[in-house]
């Protein structure tokens, strides 16, 4: 069955000279695997191209039972970017965050929500022009209340840790593991986490503390998540935001 599907690509594998794999986040599917056909002609239906890290695609596919795989009819851009791809951060940022969103949002099924979430987060990224060096901050943040570990910032009061693996503030250290941050750090944590894509500029940091908070988000997902891997892409982001 022929079905028409919003998405945002987040990994392409080839498999054969004449093929790729995309992951694309679905409106309608959720997180849906797709083969694509690479074109032989310029009028070709599917351009590759279209499959570039954080691209809203439009996809007409094959949604037949029993498959995993899909097979893509026709592709189009659904918003064609003005900057994200031109731009050496902000397409650094974006092949960082569609691996962390490969490995982070498994589920098969249409959440509204999020992918409201996901495509206002990169639009509002391409149409921004300054002042984003904490967008992949702030977005993995906020992105943790879709995933059911937000921490509850109504908890903390000053002087309090913030525990990693319970996802809560407590004014003790803990004492049965070693995933918390201290209070100084935890409320510099705290801040990150009030702020939105308007606000962050707001909130000055150093290559250093962008570095070390982006190494405690990934540690918290990681707690979080059962075999979330090392990201590859990771080392891009150490080379940037002087």
């Amino acid at each position: 069955m022929l079905q028409k599907l919003c998405g945002i690509v987040l990994r392409t594998v080839k498999y054969k000279d004449t093929a790729f794999i995309a992951d694309v986040y679905t409106d309608v599917l959720g997180r849906t695997s797709f083969m694509v056909s690479v074109p032989r002609s310029r009028k070709s239906a599917v351009k590759s191209v279209l499959f570039q890290p954080l691209a809203l695609v439009e996809l007409e596919a094959d949604l037949r039972p029993n498959t995993s795989i899909y097979k893509i009819k026709e592709a189009k851009s659904w918003y064609p970017f003005s900057s994200l791809p031109y731009d050496p951060y902000k397409s650094s940022i974006a092949l960082f965050l569609a691996e962390f969103l490969y490995r982070a949002v498994r589920e098969e099924v249409a959440n509204e929500p999020l992918f409201a979430y996901l495509h206002h987060s990169v639009v509002w990224l391409d149409e921004c022009r300054t002042a984003f060096a904490n967008f992949h901050l702030v977005f993995l943040i906020r992105l943790s209340r879709f995933l059911g570990f937000y921490p509850n910032l109504e908890g903390y009061s000053q002087g309090c840790y913030f525990d990693l693996l319970n996802a809560c503030f407590t004014p003790l250290r803990p004492l049965t593991h070693s995933y918390y941050i201290k209070p100084s750090e935890t409320a510099q944590f705290v801040t990150l986490a009030r702020l939105n894509y308007d606000t962050m500029h707001l909130f000055a940091m150093n290559r250093t503390d962008r570095m070390y908070c982006l190494s405690i988000i990934e540690q918290y997902y990681r707690l979080h998540l059962p075999d979330f891997p090392e990201l590859k892409s990771l080392e891009v982001l150490k080379e940037l935001f002087d």
